[in-house]
Formats: structure tokens, C-alpha cells, sequence
């Protein structure tokens, strides 16, 4: 009886996917650990996030894609509200104004938004499937731009990027020309100079401590400086779990949320980092086979921006905290502390083992 009640809650999990996710889950933890280490109490908030995301993970998985797309539109509308009530009412927090209170508890909408934007712009693709035209990518860039905009106000840089990033996947899948993509890339280009001036100040001296650091070691160059030296002092083997110097000195900033990374490098060396890489590469490998698979054109743009914004999350985290991208506060999926962002990333993958298991069952 056991055994068949199991069976009926592990179904529509897909294996490889799960376990590829706790094999990553089990590294975050043990890394988590030791870059906590004088305040275990991360560690138990962590098992407890984990938790909630993998039931929501479950309740997601369960869910026909279906109904995914039939409240798309409600869910970015609502998200959007949320957005605006954040700017208007928003709790400051570090000089930020990201999160919305609701009495009861307190909600970050721009996390909301990494799901909301890739579900409206993949359902609204779907509509048009028959005729897409260079309107239809003008309005999805429309709707793209709105939310996007609004984060980068808050300031929340890093989230702003997660959440353009999702949503041009799904621009990119749906068939958007090169030679658009190479216009609009020259027009970015030629607007970097009234873009800078957008920039706030300490997002200015971010760009320009990648380029030095040592302009201001003990200022917006120390991260990156610390957490380069961390990196490197791990060597091919690393120092060993609860080893790094670099960690338990407290040197690394950060170091259970934005730049975890550098604590696992220091810890686990060239080769703890080739695993996890392995890892990202073959869960991303498993999400884009989803998507190739999928019976529909709403469930494969869905799956292939959730696996390609995976991708984005890994390589500006890694690249942030190598010193070879500005620091933009992203973190490491899977393995950063946090429970919003754990929660949205699970999520995510909840909806692709949905399309992986109701894929027959879609009508096409």
C-alpha cells in the first residue's frame, strides 16, 4: 500500500530531472553550511525553503499545461499590480524598494516575474502561431519592457536581467529574425551612452571596478577581488569541506547568498567546480530535451525559456563572482541561500516536468 501510494505521488516527477536537482540541492546544502557556519540557523531556514519548493514543485508537475496557459494573462496582469504597488507602497529595504507588504507577510513581485513573463509571452505566441508578423514581436517586446523597466527602478538590477532574459528566450524561440536581433543589438550598442547615464552610482562603479578592482579594493572593488582570490586559493583539489581560509575568515562578502560560488571553489577546488558544472550542463540538457519534445508551441517556448533563463542564472552568477561579469546580485541556482528566488526556481521546474509528463495528453 506504501508502495503504491509513492507510485501515485512520484508519477508525473520526472526522474532524471529530480535527481540531477538533488544532487545539485545536496551540494547547496553542504556548501551552505560551511559558509554559515557561525549561523547554523541559515541551514535549518534553508532545509525549511527547500521543503516548500519542492511541494510547490510537486503541485506544479501535477498541473496540465493547459491550465498554465489559461491564467497567463491573469497571472502577469497580477503580477503587474503588484509591481506598481511596490513602487507606490513598497517596503526600503538597503536602499531598495522590492518587496510589497500584505500584513501577513511580505512578497518580492519581481521574483513573481521570472514565471508570470515567459507564461504571457509564450501564451501569446500561441495565439498568433498562424501569423507572426514583426507586430507581434514589437508587442511582446512591449510587454517585455514594461516589467522589466519597473524592477530596474527599484533598482533590482540583477532580477531586471533574469527577468529580460526570460522573456527574450521566448522572443528568440518564437522565430525572431537574426537580422532584427542584429539591429536591435546595434541600437543597444549606440544607447549604451544614455543608458550609463540611467545607471545609479554604485551600479556605474560596479562596471568600472571589473575592469580594475584595485581602483577601489576596500570599496566596490573588494568583492570581486576576495572572491576571485577564493576561487583561485582552492587550487584543483580545494581546501577541503569546512577548510577555506578565505570563507571562515569571513573575507568573502556575501558569501551564503550572492557569492556562495567562491565559498564552494575555495572548498571544493577545479574539480567540486567541473562537477557542478556537469551538473548545470546536464540538467539544462534535460530541460531543452523536454522542450524539444513538447507537443505544442506554448509548451515549447515555455520549457525552452525556463531551461535557457537556468542557464543565464548559472553563467552571470559564475561569471560575477570570477571576476569576468559586474557584480548584478544573482544567485548561484540551486545553491544560494534564499527563499524566493529557491521557491520561483522550483517552480520552474515543477511546470517542466508538467509539460514532460502531460506531453501525450496535450492537444495539438
Amino acid at each position: 500500500m506504501i508502495r503504491r501510494l509513492l507510485e501515485r505521488l512520484t508519477a508525473k516527477i520526472d526522474g532524471p530531472l529530480f535527481a540531477l536537482v538533488a544532487c545539485v540541492l545536496a551540494l547547496g546544502l553542504a556548501t551552505l553550511y560551511s559558509a554559515a557556519y557561525q549561523a547554523p540557523g541559515r541551514v535549518g531556514a534553508q532545509a525549511l525553503n527547500v521543503l516548500l519548493a519542492l511541494v510547490l514543485m510537486w503541485v506544479a508537475a501535477q498541473i496540465p499545461p493547459q491550465v498554465f496557459m489559461r491564467y497567463a494573462l491573469p497571472a502577469f496582469v497580477l503580477v503587474l499590480v503588484m509591481l506598481a504597488g511596490v513602487a507606490l507602497f513598497g517596503d526600503v529595504r538597503n536602499g531598495a524598494r522590492r518587496w510589497l507588504p500584505l500584513g501577513f507577510a511580505s512578497v518580492q513581485p519581481s521574483e513573481l516575474m521570472k514565471v508570470a513573463m515567459p507564461l504571457m509571452l509564450a501564451r501569446y505566441f500561441h495565439r498568433h502561431e498562424a501569423a507572426l508578423r514583426l507586430r507581434e514581436y514589437v508587442v511582446a517586446f512591449a510587454l517585455l519592457a514594461v516589467p522589466t523597466a519597473m524592477i530596474a527602478r527599484q533598482p533590482d538590477l540583477g532580477t531586471a536581467l533574469l527577468v529580460a532574459a526570460a522573456g527574450f528566450y521566448v522572443i528568440f524561440l518564437a522565430g525572431l529574425s537574426w537580422k532584427v536581433i542584429a539591429g536591435g543589438s546595434a541600437v543597444v550598442l549606440a544607447s549604451l551612452p544614455v543608458l550609463w547615464g540611467v545607471l545609479h552610482d554604485y551600479q556605474r562603479r560596479r562596471f568600472l571596478t571589473l575592469i580594475d578592482p584595485s581602483s577601489d579594493p576596500l570599496g566596490a572593488g573588494y568583492h570581486i577581488i576576495q572572491s576571485t582570490i577564493a576561487v583561485g586559493s582552492g587550487g584543483i583539489t580545494g581546501k577541503g569541506w569546512l577548510g577555506g581560509t578565505q570563507t571562515h575568515l569571513e573575507f568573502i562578502p556575501e558569501r551564503a547568498t550572492d557569492f556562495i560560488f567562491a565559498v564552494y571553489s575555495e572548498e571544493f577546488g577545479l574539480i567540486g567546480a567541473s562537477l557542478l558544472l556537469v551538473l548545470y550542463l546536464a540538467l539544462i540538457m534535460r530541460g531543452l530535451m523536454i522542450a524539444a519534445n513538447a507537443p505544442t508551441f506554448f509548451t515549447r517556448l515555455l520549457a525552452g525559456s525556463i531551461t535557457l533563463t537556468f542557464f543565464t542564472y548559472a553563467v552571470v552568477n559564475m561569471g560575477m563572482v570570477s571576476g569576468l561579469l559586474p557584480v548584478v546580485g544573482v544567485p548561484l541556482p540551486l545553491i544560494s541561500y534564499g527563499g524566493t528566488s529557491l521557491v520561483t526556481l522550483f517552480l520552474s521546474i515543477g511546470i517542466l516536468m508538467s509539460i514532460q509528463h502531460h506531453r501525450a495528453l496535450v492537444q495539438t
